[in-house]
């Protein structure tokens, strides 16, 4: 803007600025709302580093995985159902008896490989002329006895089909008198229940019947069991199974069950003699 004054007069001398403050309110509020921004996208950058993503866009947090792993914190009896389950089966058995008469049977099994083998009970299979699993997703499977080992009354099977998700269940873990355990099965022809306990002891022997060997180093457990636990896992709070249930006692020779129940430690049904290592057996 030009200012106007009388010809020949001289300008007079500018009155002194006022010293400003370097930074005056509006800069700095500007100023501390770039600083909040480029926090704000370094802590988005760090989060999506950290998660990761594929090519597809989604986080690989979010990928589901097929094989679960023991936990490092003890899980409760219902997270550990929700992690088993998918790794346990129903086997359902027919064939005839020595009369020639037709009969059938009913017993549970666990999945132990990754090539879907799945660990029983030999009883449950024993003289078997068709051998069918049930999966938790209800897929459906003949299966052929592929193993058997008498003297610890264990099995495994074959399957001639395989689940969409095949889960297998980690093995191993050691057992210790009062640990907590949870026992999966299909006992009476209810699939896929639950129950829970404590182990009772450790290094039992049960008495074989009829000529069949006596079975040593078994853990007892209070987990309710019954007909059809047969061949199902024991399984402790970790989410690995320590077992595979193979009987239950009871003095008045009913098949019921009276707070006694038997496994075999996986380390013996894997065909060693220690407590597993919770890894695949070499089936």
């Amino acid at each position: 803007m030009t200012v106007l004054r009388p010809e020949g007069a001289e300008a007079p001398e500018p009155p002194p600025e006022e010293r400003k403050s370097r930074w005056n309110a509006a800069d700095l509020r500007r100023r501390a709302l770039v600083g909040a921004i480029v926090v704000w996208a370094v802590a988005i950058t760090a989060l999506v580093a950290v998660r990761g993503g594929g090519d597809d866009g989604v986080p690989a947090g979010a990928a589901p995985s097929a094989a679960p792993s023991a936990s490092d914190g003890p899980l409760t009896v219902a997270q550990i159902y929700q992690t088993l389950t998918p790794s346990v089966v129903l086997v359902e058995t027919t064939g005839h008896d020595s009369g020639n008469r037709a009969e059938a049977g009913t017993g549970t099994g666990v999945i132990a490989n990754a090539d879907g083998t799945v660990l029983t009970a030999l009883h449950v299979v024993d003289g078997a002329e068709s051998i069918r699993l049930t999966y938790a997703d209800g897929t459906k499977a003949e299966a052929q006895l592929r193993s058997e080992d008498p003297a610890r009354d264990i099995a495994t099977l074959t399957p001639r089909a395989l689940p969409q998700t095949l889960v297998p269940a980690v093995l191993g873990g050691a057992a210790r008198v009062g640990d907590d355990v949870v026992a999966i099965g299909n006992p009476l022809g209810l699939t896929f229940s639950t129950t829970s306990g404590v182990v009772s002891g450790l290094a039992r022997e049960m008495k074989g019947d009829d000529g069949e060997p006596d079975i040593e180093g078994l853990i007892q457990f209070d987990a309710a069991v019954n007909p059809g636990n047969s061949g199902g896992p024991l399984i402790n709070d970790r989410g690995q199974v320590i077992g595979i249930v193979i009987a239950l006692a009871n003095p008045s020779g009913a098949g019921t069950f009276i707070g006694i129940g038997f496994a075999v430690p996986i380390g013996a049904a894997l065909g060693g003699s220690g407590e597993g290592d919770g890894q695949s057996p070499p089936l």
